[in-house]
């Protein structure tokens, strides 16, 4: 990927390898614009993410990293938010950055993409999980709070999958990422998952392109080994439907460039 906005470190408690590490893979797998984008803090679900007294510590290392790596990569600082209604914070949603990708891992406070809490898709309506899902997105995107709208479909990761078609389950949540002038994660995490697939689908990703939404790449990686892994069939997804160009951003302004 010639861009990869959404990388992890070990402040987030799940993740493993320095930050030198995760440049270095970078740098390797031929990426020019690097960003890590960690687990905001938020007093919930504190195992899997930082701290508020730890983002210093977190910026100060992408600091270090982009002077000490200045001329063979661009390194740019962002966090991962949880939209979780009632539990972000302005310290995280105000702080100086290059980008706030906004994520949804929480329905009514269930973490559905941990394999800890698997069990709870036995029994529901799923095509009503999916509607309460994206109803979710579609707020995160009319806060107004983000840049970019993180890995679209997470719900698919187990490969429950609705009955209805996916578009139109999605259909205001794009409309209101659009809206909102955000950009769309092109997600290759899936790929590691049961899933076995980026995220969004093909056919949400060509919904997006007939939108006219703006994408982005993002490795998710939580080891180094996971940077640029499937460059080649997530850069083919999204040319398959007609992107040529992905999203940027330095101090929250979006540039385009060809990928």
């Amino acid at each position: 990927m010639k861009v990869d906005l959404h990388n992890h470190t070990v402040l987030c408690n799940h993740a493993t390898g320095s930050v030198n590490e995760y440049v270095e893979a970078a740098i390797a797998s031929g990426t020019e614009y690097f960003g890590f984008s960690d687990h905001a803090p938020m007093h919930y679900d504190p195992q899997y993410r930082m701290t508020f007294e730890e983002m210093d510590v977190y910026e100060r290392w992408v600091q270090e990293a982009r002077d000490r790596y200045q001329n063979q990569i661009t390194l740019l600082l962002g966090y991962e938010v949880d939209y979780l209604p009632g539990y972000m914070d302005e310290r995280v949603l105000q702080r100086p950055c290059d980008y706030l990708i906004g994520s949804v891992h929480f329905i009514d406070e269930w973490g559905f993409d941990n394999p800890e809490f698997i069990g709870r898709y036995e029994g529901v309506d799923i095509d009503s999980m999916y509607t309460r899902y994206f109803e979710l997105i579609e707020s995160m995107a009319k806060s107004g709070q983000f840049d970019i709208a993180g890995h679209l479909d997470l719900l698919k990761v187990f490969k429950f999958l609705p009955k209805r078609d996916i578009r139109l389950l999605a259909k205001n949540a794009l409309k209101a990422i659009k809206k909102a002038k955000m950009s769309l994660e092109l997600n290759v995490s899936g790929y590691r998952k049961p899933i076995a697939e980026a995220y969004p689908s093909p056919l949400l990703v060509s919904e997006a392109f007939e939108m006219d939404i703006p994408i982005t790449f993002g490795s998710d990686a939580h080891r180094p080994d996971q940077v640029g892994l499937y460059t080649d069939q997530v850069e083919a997804l999204a040319r398959s439907v007609g992107y040529t160009q992905c999203a940027l951003y330095r101090n929250r302004d979006r540039s385009l460039i060809n990928f």
